[in-house]
């Protein structure tokens, strides 16, 4: 189960919706302008940035940027609400009882969080002086996502289908939630870049927090919050005296509801939050003599990843990263590393609405793992900070491979206490089951992404770290996204169905089953059964697999960690 399936969105490069996943070319790129001060007593050091003064001694104090954090807080909040609803459609999908093909065309639509690096460089780049250089790109990507969300609004619902003979619109349905998320993806490029020179220099350590809380609150109201209140169960048991047909929301009236508070917010940003002016020159401020007698003296320093950089030097450096013969095999082994546990993480949340377990429910089965998900990362870094926090990744590869035995496991007895489709209700020991087996994966998940996030960050060039980073975390999502999305499509191919009549008999009928609910089937008078579940198949296949690959590129990986840390180093810089 992936947190797009549970409904909580974690903070790690698995999801293909990861944003998934929120690392930005702004940090390798142009948006950290400071000017360096340093003391010759030793006692203290002085941050001036955008003409502001930090002392390293002196303590974050938000309540000084207390507007600006909340108005970060805020961005986020909006750029997880896309997210949070692209999520919830393939539960949607799979409740309409959808081929897994067709999911693996909507997967589509998380991709360009993953792949915004490509176009990361021209955001930061290019930008109108008068408008502000993040405001040039916030305003017009925001505006597009609120008019798209009302236009959306109005077409959605025959997108998807009407669950009476109209069958759902994928391919438009696909495009235009991947526009939605091009230009969340956009927008998040532009608010990671103003946080650094929104904030004090003292505060900006809260830009990350912003971030994290932010987005996360967003895809939990797109989500967890959406798909609660669309269900007519569990309005009718939980928040209304008399039940209808419906939920108090529906999908077009919340992207109706999200469309008008992007284009409201956004006009208010534009009109009332100037930016500050960046000041692009780097210098080092040396005092002579003590605090009572300061002269000042002023030193350019030579130009580094701080520096705004121009859009073709910030392709060059990618280009000269990937001429490193270490990154190649380095990119070769990470980008088959996930094939063993795609399907385990794709495709068992899916398999559990397929088999009866409600969405709604299934999404809210997150929220009990997010103290969890917060604890985790405190409790791993702490063994993932020495020099080897590679080997931590490797230790956390088999057991969470051996996750995917046990989601199969869960998926039988799903399917065993269940009918083959619709709502069924589950005893109240089931779903403690489900959260258990959920958070044994997420120690797992967890444990690789502090690890591989370690991992980049120690063999990451410091001269162009932002870049290099940024890049690392792209493979590592890509290692996650193209074997999911094959999963989807091929479960359908090794699944087999037959046609078997409605009553008592069973018998078998002259019809065809590709699909769950196929046509062809219901017209003959039956229903399709599946007789062998091709999900069983690719999660043994996939585990195969990710121990044939431990066992061959494991070896690589082990080689690669034991090497200088010189050898990641980009020529040419290596002295500088």
């Amino acid at each position: 189960m992936t947190s797009q399936q549970t409904g909580v969105r974690s903070r790690n490069p698995d999801e293909h919706q990861q944003h998934a996943q929120g690392f930005s070319m702004e940090d390798g790129t142009s948006t950290v302008h400071d000017v360096l001060a340093s003391h010759t007593s030793g006692e203290s050091e002085t941050i001036v940035r955008n003409g502001e003064e930090c002392h390293s001694d002196m303590p974050a104090d938000w309540r000084k940027n207390k507007p600006s954090i909340a108005l970060l807080l805020f961005l986020y909040v909006l750029q997880g609400i896309p997210l949070g609803l692209a999520g919830s459609i393939p539960l949607i999908l799979q409740q309409a009882n959808v081929g897994y093909k067709d999911q693996a065309l909507f997967s589509l639509v998380f991709w360009p969080f993953t792949l915004k690096l490509i176009w990361a460089p021209v955001v930061d780049g290019i930008y109108n002086k008068r408008m502000g250089r993040r405001k040039s790109w916030l305003v017009p990507v925001q505006y597009g996502i609120g008019i798209l969300m009302i236009w959306l609004s109005f077409y959605v619902t025959s997108m998807i289908g009407d669950g009476a003979g109209s069958p759902p619109k994928l391919l438009a349905l696909t495009t235009s939630f991947f526009i939605l998320n091009l230009l969340a993806a956009t927008q998040d490029i532009a608010v990671d870049g103003w946080a650094l020179t929104m904030l004090d220099r003292c505060n900006v350590g809260y830009a990350s927090t912003c971030n994290s809380v932010g987005q996360t609150a967003g895809y939990f109201l797109g989500n967890v919050v959406f798909l609660a209140l669309e269900s007519a169960d569990f309005c009718n048991k939980y928040l209304r005296y008399e039940p209808t047909k419906t939920g108090i929301v529906t999908l077009d009236t919340f992207l109706l509801f999200w469309g008008f508070v992007f284009l409201v917010t956004t006009s208010l940003v534009w009109a009332f939050k100037p930016e500050k002016p960046e000041r692009h020159a780097l210098q080092r401020q040396v005092s002579h003599g003590n605090d009572s007698e300061n002269e000042w003296t002023t030193e350019e320093l030579p130009q580094t990843e701080g520096e705004s950089l121009g859009i073709g030097q910030t392709y060059w450096q990618l280009l000269e990263i990937f001429r490193l013969r270490n990154i190649q095999i380095y990119v070769l082994c990470s980008l088959f590393s996930k094939i063993g546990t795609a399907a385990a993480d794709s495709l068992t949340g899916l398999k559990l609405v397929e088999y009866g377990v409600p969405k709604e429910k299934l999404a809210l089965l997150g929220v009990p793992v997010v103290p969890l998900q917060v604890i985790l990362p405190l409790i791993i870094s702490r063994y993932t900070a020495g020099p080897r926090p590679l080997s931590i990744w490797m230790m956390a590869y088999i057991p969470r491979l051996l996750c995917g035995l046990i989601f199969a496991a869960v998926v039988s007895w799903t399917r065993s206490l269940g009918p083959q489709s619709g709502p069924v209700e589950f005893p109240s020991y089931y779903y403690f089951v489900i959260v258990l087996v959920y958070a044994l994966h997420q120690v797992t998940v967890y444990t690789m992404f502090v690890a591989i996030m370690a991992w980049h960050s120690r063999i990451s060039d410091p001269r162009v770290g932002g870049t290099y980073m940024t890049l690392l975390n792209t493979v590592s999502n890509l290692s996650a996204n193209w074997p999911s999305m094959l999963a989807m499509w091929f479960v359908d191919v090794l699944t087999k169905r037959e046609c078997r009549s409605n009553d008592v008999t069973q018998s078998l009928l002259d019809a065809a089953c590709p699909t769950a609910n196929s046509e062809e089937c219901e017209l003959a008078g039956g229903r399709c059964v599946v007789t062998s579940d091709g999900y069983y198949y690719e999660i043994v296949i996939g585990i195969g697999i990710g121990l044939v690959w431990f066992y061959y590129m494991g070896k690589r990986l082990r080689s690669l960690e034991l090497l200088n840390l010189q050898s990641w180093r980009i020529p040419g810089r290596q002295q500088q």
